[in-house]
């Protein structure tokens, strides 16, 4: 029988938190920064719930681990205390398990969502975007090289580059629009406003367990270090990327922002939606060997992206936002475990709390994009309800990521929001 909650939201079909879930998080209520588990509409304070004797009988050190305000050093605990965690909490929210005296002393621990801020749920060391979506780096290339979209590495090796960890913010905040160099035609290059403000689908993965510096993870132990996912956006100014990125890539247009969904949703509670990896079209080069993962069977995720947009028209009128793009995770080319075991390949060691990301995902069908760029294939620029027309983000807009997997017979385990809002570029920083 499916579990479910005495807590009546978390049993709603519509929920993206239901007692299958259970994403970690970190919070702050009545001027306390507390770590979480979302269920339902609410948060349980995990903090609490410890020093109310709910988690007695565990490890002395994961009951500390839950009791900081960041969530690095239960990152750091492993498969098997978050297991054991997770089974406690289940039990403690569980309808059939848990009883009258349990829920008597578990509810007073509950907030309400709309009650709390959340912040942050790790301090982020390191941050590493990769390129893992064949359809979008397609769509991209042509753009720039109509012959030969792809560069002759793309399908032996994960690409990615280093991000900026300090410029990481968490769902709600507004984006300033950035100001950068830029070139038009032959002209010269000039300083200003970026024209070419962009968003970018992604899943973030969190690091837990990490690796010792010049040694390597093996593709078949990759997800034993993975904490959890999350959603990412990875604001992009095009119009600075395309002056700056040659010779070494990404820089100005990449680190002035990227956004995170502040609930980490564990890789246990995504196993029923496990599904096989990309399968790659005849011609393709198989994965070398320390990336041909043993259980590419499972190695994909059936998690649904969807990407919102709605302009300040269209809040100031109550209109909707728009559907733009709709993709799935198990699109990439690359596998999450693939990601991981590359970047550690020659020895970089990973920590706790270090951040991944898939880089922009998108599938194959019009309608799929993860980003506007993708977009200018389009005959037509895009239109939003309110009549307006866009190509790329224009002060105002709001944009707001969401996720799920779903499947009959089963519940849906949602990501919560990314969202940001752009704000106009600081006027005192124009030159």
């Amino acid at each position: 029988m499916a579990l479910r909650s005495w807590i009546a939201s978390a049993n709603d079909p519509a929920t993206d938190f239901p007692i299958q879930n259970l994403p970690y998080g970190v919070f702050c209520h009545r001027q306390q920064t507390r770590i979480g588990v979302a269920i339902g509409n609410q948060i349980l304070d995990l903090h609490a719930c410890a020093d109310q004797g709910l988690l007695q009988g565990l490890p002395d050190e994961l009951v500390k681990a839950v009791c900081e305000m960041r969530l690095n050093p239960l990152m750091s605990l492993g498969g098997h205390s978050w297991s054991a965690l997770r089974s406690r909490l289940s039990a403690l929210l569980n309808a059939d398990a848990a009883d009258s005296q349990t829920r008597d002393r578990v509810e007073p621990l509950l907030i309400a969502m709309n009650e709390a801020t959340m912040q942050l749920p790790a301090e982020i060391g390191d941050y590493t975007d990769f390129y893992a979506s064949i359809h979008h780096a397609t769509r991209v290339g042509k753009l720039f090289r109509p012959d030969n979209p792809l560069l002759p590495n793309y399908k032996y090796v994960p690409i990615g580059y280093h991000g900026r960890a300090s410029s990481i913010v968490v769902s709600g905040n507004e984006i300033r629009r950035p100001c950068g160099q830029t070139r038009i035609a032959a002209a010269e290059p000039f300083f200003g406003p970026s024209q070419s403000l962009d968003y970018e689908l992604e899943v973030g993965v969190f690091i837990g367990p990490g690796n010792t510096m010049g040694q390597r993870i093996e593709i078949a132990e990759a997800e034993q270090h993975i904490f959890g996912l999350c959603l990412v956006n990875d604001w992009s100014a095009r119009d600075v990327q395309s002056w700056e990125y040659q010779p070494l890539g990404p820089f100005l247009a990449k680190n002035f922002a990227t956004t995170i969904s502040p609930w980490i949703v564990p890789l246990e509670a995504l196993g029923p939606y496990r599904v096989a990896a990309f399968e790659r079209p005849a011609g393709d080069p198989a994965p070398l060997n320390y990336l041909a993962s043993p259980l590419s069977h499972l190695g994909g995720i059936d998690l649904t992206l969807e990407v919102y947009v709605e302009s300040r028209q269209m809040r100031q009128t109550a209109t909707a936002p728009a559907l733009l793009g709709r993709g799935n995770l198990s699109d990439l080319y690359w596998t999450i475990g693939q990601l991981l075991t590359h970047h550690a390949s020659n020895g970089c060691n990973l920590r706790p709390g270090d951040l991944l990301a898939t880089g922009t995902i998108s599938g194959p069908a019009e309608g799929s994009e993860g980003c506007l760029l993708e977009m200018k294939h389009r005959a037509e620029p895009i239109r939003l309800p309110s009549g307006e027309a866009r190509t790329f983000l224009v002060d105002g807009d709001r944009v707001t990521f969401r996720a799920y997997s779903q499947k009959e017979g089963l519940p849906r385990i949602g990501f919560g929001e990314c969202t940001g809002t752009i704000v106009g570029a600081d006027q005192a920083q124009i030159l």
